[in-house]
C-alpha cells in the first residue's frame, strides 16, 4: 500500500459563519454495517483524517469513542459531527440527547450538531413548530459551548426559510445528499447566499457512480479511480464531502482524491450528469 502524507497537512478547510474551519474531507459512518473500528483507527492514525461524521441513529458513537482513544489523536485536532434523531426533537429532549451523544463519544463538546431530518415523525404535531422548538435548543447548546457549531441535514430551501423566520441563528451547515446524479444547485446556491456551508453525503451514490461510463472514462483519463473522480468533483465544487467506507484501502484511496484537480471541461461534464435521482431518503414531500 502506498504511503500517504497526514491529511492534516494538506486538507483544505471551509470557514463557517462563526469563524470555525471545517475540514472539506471527512469520514462518514452509518448504521447497517457502516462502521468498522479498524477502519476508523486507520483513518485517524495513518491517513490523518480529522473529520468524523456520525449520528445517534447509526448506533456507533460508543465505538467511535474507543477508536478515537486508541488513535491517540488529541481531541482538539478533531472535528466530530453527530446528529439528532426525530424521536428526540423538542426542547428538553434535544438538550438531553446532545449530552447523551457527548457521553457516548467520550467528549465534552461536539464540533457540529445537526438536526438529522426535517420531518419530526410525530403525528398530530406541526413539523415547522417542532423544528423551531428543536432549533432553539440547539442555539442554547451552541451558546453553552456544548456544540461549537449547529446545523441541519436534509433540509430544503423552504425548511431553511421557515427556520430563518422563526429563529435567530442561521444554521452553520446543511448536510444533504450530493453526487453527480443528485446536484441540487439551487439549494447549494441558496445556502451560500445565506452563509450556510453545504456538506454532501453519499458522494459515490452508494456505488452507482462507480460504473457510470462517463465517470469510468474520466477515471481512465486521469489515472485515478471512479471514487476519486467523484470525490474530487465534489470538493472542487466547494462541497464538504464525507465518503463512507469500512475498508482501509478505500479510505486511503478516497484521501488521495485531494492530490489532483479536474479540468473545467470535465467538471462541466460531471455537472451535467445530474438526473435528480436519490440513493437515500428524499425530503421533497416533507412539509
Amino acid at each position: 500500500m502506498a504511503a500517504t502524507v497526514p491529511l492534516k497537512l494538506m486538507c483544505p478547510t471551509v470557514p463557517l459563519s462563526n469563524g470555525l474551519q471545517i475540514p472539506i474531507l471527512g469520514l462518514g459512518t452509518s448504521h447497517r454495517g457502516g462502521y468498522s473500528h479498524c477502519a476508523v483507527t486507520y483513518a485517524l492514525r495513518e491517513c490523518g483524517i480529522r473529520h468524523i461524521d456520525t449520528a445517534k441513529r447509526y448506533g456507533c458513537e460508543s465505538q467511535l469513542a474507543q477508536a478515537i482513544k486508541e488513535s491517540g489523536v488529541p481531541r482538539e485536532e478533531l472535528w466530530i459531527t453527530s446528529k439528532l434523531w426525530p424521536a428526540d426533537y423538542g426542547h428538553e429532549m434535544t438538550k438531553q440527547a446532545c449530552l447523551d451523544s457527548c457521553r457516548r463519544l467520550g467528549v465534552e463538546y461536539l464540533d457540529l450538531y445537526l438536526i438529522h431530518w426535517p420531518d419530526c415523525m410525530s403525528p398530530g404535531k406541526c413539523n415547522r413548530h417542532v423544528r423551531a422548538e428543536t432549533w432553539r435548543a440547539l442555539e442554547e447548546l451552541n451558546d453553552e459551548g456544548v456544540c461549537r457549531a449547529i446545523g441541519v441535514s436534509n433540509f430544503l430551501i423552504r425548511h431553511l426559510e421557515e427556520l430563518k423566520e422563526d429563529c435567530g441563528v442561521v444554521p452553520h451547515v446543511n448536510q444533504v445528499e450530493y453526487h453527480p446524479f443528485q446536484r441540487p444547485q439551487e439549494l447549494l446556491e441558496y445556502c451560500r447566499q445565506e452563509g450556510i456551508v453545504f456538506e454532501g453525503f453519499c458522494p459515490l451514490a452508494k456505488g452507482q457512480a462507480l460504473t457510470h461510463p462517463t465517470i469510468v472514462q474520466l477515471a481512465n483519463k486521469y489515472g485515478q479511480t471512479p471514487s476519486q473522480i467523484c470525490i474530487c468533483w465534489s470538493i472542487q465544487n466547494g462541497v464538504v464531502t464525507i465518503p463512507k467506507s469500512t475498508k482501509e484501502d478505500r479510505i486511503l484511496e478516497n484521501c488521495q482524491a485531494l492530490h489532483f484537480n479536474l479540468e473545467d471541461t470535465d467538471m462541466a461534464i460531471l455537472n451535467a450528469l445530474h438526473d435528480g435521482r436519490h440513493v437515500s431518503w428524499d425530503p421533497t414531500d416533507v412539509v
